[in-house]
């Protein structure tokens, strides 16, 4: 239901709430790193875990549609945007607490961004999270999708993960309640958490994604934060590190609007190879390219649409299942109304 429909104390409420971090009819577009996407009808900035929560228990009381959103760096939104309330997870604060004279504790909002961070505990000589400096995203989308790159991920160091459950159990005030999540409980594996576990994608023949309903609350388990345990390095050895991390990215990544790898590498293999050998490198559908530079990346170049970007995942996917009997899995994430 656009918000233009729906009663005004909605509009009203949403603004007294937050104010300058509320935005009416904003293009997703500018939101998403693919640039691509139409209207979400009310996008809001989300900066303390009680806003969620007063935000999450409004749209369940009102029965307004609700997304929980990144930075948008892993994100495919559609041409049609997403009704109702689109909210960007912007819980940054972290904070460091000594385990012993080797490790330490790091615990840190959802919306952390994970390069930034990178450059701080690098600073401090705390290494495991050092892989990412090349890896855009925040922390809660590192999790969602168990990120990683140089042979280390995110199941390396996190230890355990707060959520906020949109449905179920409420907590105080009659606000939905917040529960930590134990490691064995975050299901973790190569790009896989237990928030991505209801989250395939299929696509019809003809190309657009056949996607399942999404419930009013999207996700229903949203990520607040997480802690980590670091280990001490060498400072100016982690700095190094990080150099070279970033130096790999420019050398082998494409610089065109794009949201990373497109599909996760299946077992014993690279999605990039497949797609290459399978002679896609360089194809397009309307203003959507895969790029030149690496074949794992989809890229908009200007002017393309979402249903270009999801044309030509799904021509890739099924020429490399055709070719060679692999089928290929989304790492990148459609959100919206499709």
């Amino acid at each position: 239901m656009p918000i233009d429909d729906s009663p005004p104390e909605m509009s009203e409420e949403l603004h007294r709430l937050f104010g300058r971090g509320l935005r009416l009819e904003e293009s997703l577009a500018r939101h998403g790193t693919f640039a691509v996407g139409g209207a979400a009808d009310a996008w809001v900035t989300v900066e303390q875990e009680e806003e969620l929560r007063t935000l999450v228990h409004l749209a369940v009381a009102r029965k307004w549609p609700l997304i929980l959103v990144g930075n948008g760096t892993n994100v495919l939104y559609a041409d049609a945007g997403a009704r109702g309330i689109v909210a960007r997870m912007a819980i940054s604060n972290w904070s460091l607490e000594e385990l012993d004279g080797q490790h330490c504790l790091l615990t840190a909002g959802a919306g952390v961004n994970l390069p930034s961070l990178v450059n701080d505990l690098a600073a401090r000589g705390l290494g495991g999270l050092e892989w990412g400096a090349g890896v855009p995203g925040t922390i809660g989308g590192a999790v969602v999708s168990n990120a990683g790159a140089h042979g280390a991920c995110i199941a390396d160091t996190v230890q355990s993960v707060r959520v906020l459950l949109a449905a179920g159990d409420q907590g105080s005030g009659g606000l939905p309640a917040v529960r930590t999540l134990t490691f064995p409980e975050l299901e973790l594996a190569y790009r896989h958490s237990r928030f991505r576990a209801s989250r395939r994608i299929e696509f019809a023949e003809e190309g657009p994604p056949v996607i399942a309903a999404r419930d009013q609350i999207d996700p229903v388990e949203m990520i607040v934060g997480a802690t980590f345990r670091l280990k001490r390095v060498d400072a100016d050895e982690l700095r190094a590190r990080v150099k070279a991390y970033r130096k790999h990215r420019r050398d082998t990544q494409p610089v065109q609007a794009s949201a990373g790898s497109v599909f996760k590498n299946p077992p014993g293999d690279y999605s990039a190879r497949l797609i290459d050998e399978a002679g896609l490198k360089g194809a397009s559908v309307g203003k959507a390219l895969i790029s030149t530079k690496h074949a794992n990346f989809i890229v908009n170049p200007g002017g393309a649409s979402a249903a270009d970007i999801a044309r030509l995942i799904a021509l890739a996917q099924r020429t490399v299942l055709e070719r060679y009997g692999i089928e290929l899995e989304l790492e990148v994430e459609l959100r919206g109304d499709w």
